[in-house]
């Protein structure tokens, strides 16, 4: 059974993750034929300042 959890800084509309959560679905179905009811998705909203790249936390700008 596929388990997906996509991590992500900000937040996504219902309507955005609707759509991932289907275009993941069908991949996994495609490519690795896994049934669509296998298959599991979270998303996880993490604020910016919960995410750092270049030792730089995301919600301090450039």
């Amino acid at each position: 059974m596929p388990y997906v959890n996509i991590r992500i800084a900000g937040s996504l509309s219902r309507e955005q993750k609707k759509k991932i959560a289907l275009e993941i679905t069908d991949t996994l179905e495609r490519i690795a034929h896994k049934p669509k009811s296998y298959t599991y998705i979270a998303f996880d909203e993490l604020p910016n300042e919960n995410w750092a790249i270049a030792g730089n936390l995301l919600d301090e700008g450039d």
